[in-house]
């Protein structure tokens, strides 16, 4: 399992992608109400992000590891990291699902989630074999503290109280892929709208386009911001 994680840590940003795919697929749906699914979906996938926001405003990990392999210097177990060992993937299944259910796709949740929770599942194996040989007795104890998956946010509030939550760095850290997944719910609502018989001129269809205008306007400012050295992660 080791081996597959670390193949996956290592070819992530090629693979992943290519399940998005299935999204747009024509699929059986998981519900014969389009709107049930976008709202669940969306609040899905929002609560993903706004533990992907917290995690990484209040105590920031390195994602991408260095040279697309497993690398840490710091045994990091500050902020929601204390209450969960892994917040980030957790985020990322949760705004994954939420996309699933907004596409309204049997297809993805039956093919999509299997390969991605399989796939963090082995990322987290390869990046717990590092932590332990380099941390070796302090990382076991943390795992006996913190659960890997499920979070636990008994104290929650004493965490939140005794740090300073980095707006800078959740900006400059997360706008990609945010804007990836508002983007992509955009799509999809779009899609859905073409297999009708809608027109630009109707008022949800200029709505979506005004979304997906806006999420990209804000997308592109802050790369800009980021780019530009404007706006530096504290």
């Amino acid at each position: 399992m080791v081996r597959i994680g670390n193949f996956f840590f290592r070819y992530r940003n090629g693979l992943f992608p290519l399940m998005f795919v299935l999204l747009f697929l024509n699929s059986r749906k998981l519900f014969p109400n389009q709107t049930v699914a976008v709202a669940l979906g969306f609040a899905v996938a929002l609560a993903g992000q706004v533990l992907r926001a917290v995690t990484i405003g209040l105590a920031y990990i390195v994602r991408g590891g260095r040279k697309r392999q497993v690398y840490a210097d710091d045994l990091v177990q500050e902020g929601v990291f204390a209450h969960c060992r892994n917040p980030l993937y957790v985020g990322n299944l949760l705004v994954l699902l939420g996309l699933g259910l907004i596409a309204n796709s049997t297809l993805f949740l039956l093919v999509g989630m299997p390969f991605f929770i399989f796939a963090y599942i082995a990322i987290v194996a390869a990046e717990e074999n590092f932590l332990r040989q380099k941390f070796g007795a302090e990382f076991d104890a943390y795992c006996r503290r913190v659960g890997r998956f499920i979070p636990d946010f008994a104290g929650f509030g004493k965490t939140w109280q005794g740090m300073e939550f980095k707006w800078r760095r959740l900006i400059v850290k997360e706008y990609g892929s945010t804007y990836a997944w508002l983007a992509a719910a955009c799509g999809l609502l779009m899609k859905e709208r073409w297999r009708g018989t809608h027109t630009f001129s109707e008022p949800w269809t200029v709505v979506l386009i005004g979304a997906f205008l806006l999420v990209t306007a804000a997308y592109a400012t802050a790369r800009y911001l980021k780019k530009s050295r404007t706006l530096v992660a504290d």
